[in-house]
């Protein structure tokens, strides 16, 4: 696969998209630390990071998505579903609050001039220009990793297999918040819409 690889994610097509990999969501300091051990993700958050070094190496650019919300962008489904859950929406919904701290990119960090896209959905491209700014970079290919695998880089994955992009994962630079979760969405993935792959052989592929 190693050959085939280094055609199928030729920096001349490929974009690195990085999902979510933010304070609230990877921080021992970010708000789900109260409800999630953050040890698990940080191997996927110093992966990625190589993975992001070794895309601006190659002169492939390297997409930050990022969750940015509101009060006023909350859907009334996602506060009623945390209501019907037992939850107490007026803290739980205030995740990577705009001009928070928990909004922060934690980990890999966009360079001066990377693209930023915002979104207040799960998928990358729900209700932002994800699509067309890939386009206009002649982007058919995305080599993705992120928080958290079964959530939000599934949910972006899906999107893009659909929008016709030829999808790779980075496994390593993936992680759930509960290892079986992110086994079996990778799992889920694989068969679906997209190749598993890792960082050493996506660095492999894009070395000169």
């Amino acid at each position: 696969m190693n050959d085939d690889l280094k055609a199928w994610i030729a920096p001349s097509r490929t974009a690195a998209l990085v999902i979510d990999m933010q304070v609230d969501f990877a921080s021992p300091a970010g708000a789900l630390a109260t409800y999630f051990d953050m040890s698990i993700v940080q191997p996927a958050v110093s992966a990625a990071e190589r993975l992001v070094e070794t895309a601006r190496a190659a002169g492939v650019p390297v997409v930050f998505v990022g969750l940015f919300t509101t009060p006023e962008t909350d859907s009334a489904a996602w506060l009623e579903r945390i209501r019907r859950q037992g939850g107490d929406p007026d803290s739980e919904a205030a995740i990577c609050r705009v001009a928070e701290v928990g909004s922060d990119f934690y980990g890999p960090k966009p360079a001066p001039g990377e693209l930023v896209v915002q979104k207040v959905r799960y998928s990358g491209f729900q209700g932002t220009d994800l699509d067309a700014r890939l386009r206009a970079l002649g982007v058919d290919t995305l080599v993705v990793a992120g928080l958290t695998t079964e959530c939000c880089v599934d949910s972006t994955v899906r999107d893009a297999f659909d929008l016709d992009y030829h999808v790779f994962v980075a496994a390593d630079a993936c992680a759930a918040y509960e290892a079986d979760l992110h086994i079996a969405t990778l799992k889920i993935m694989a068969l679906n819409s997209a190749i598993l792959t890792d960082t050493a052989r996506i660095a492999e592929a894009w070395s000169a």
